[in-house]
């Protein structure tokens, strides 16, 4: 999630590209800016079951949907995911209203959709989701995670 949308896209063109075919500033631009990338999750080590939590990253502005870090994440938190092509696919808590799932599934993307609708979302998606309940990292004992569980991914 960029700090800033990219300009000049081609009009549509998650339509007739797929995402391998993307460049960077239209890759960038297909996120909602929903911040289910940015909450924590956690695994059972024993089943793998995925869990899903309130906690937002410290970096994660709650009223954009936007990291404060983006160009520098990967070093400021190591455990960042980098989306691609083939990991927006396989990656279970992708939610499936996510743009590079759709794109990637060959579907279009909703009406609410930022490239659609003109209007940046930011995090009133996962708020919508999750209302009030969302917490900071930094508001919460990386211990007591298990308690901020929220769903099963």
């Amino acid at each position: 999630m960029p700090k800033t949308k990219p300009q000049n896209l081609t009009p549509r063109f998650w339509e007739h590209k797929t995402l391998e075919e993307l460049t960077p500033d239209e890759w960038e631009a297909l996120c909602d800016c929903c911040g289910q990338c940015c909450l924590f999750k956690l695994e059972d080590e024993d089943s793998g079951e995925l869990y899903l939590t309130n906690v937002i990253c410290r970096f994660l502005d709650r009223f954009t949907g936007r990291c404060r870090v983006y160009i520098h994440r990967h070093q400021a938190v190591p455990t960042c995911i980098q989306l691609n092509p083939r990991n927006v696919v396989e990656l279970s808590w992708i939610p499936p209203t996510c743009a590079y799932r759709l794109v990637a599934q060959g579907k279009p993307l909703p009406d609410w959709h930022p490239l659609i609708s003109g209007k940046n979302i930011g995090t009133s998606k996962m708020e919508f989701l999750l209302g009030s309940r969302i917490v900071s990292e930094t508001d919460v004992d990386r211990e007591k995670l298990k308690e901020h569980i929220i769903s099963t991914i």
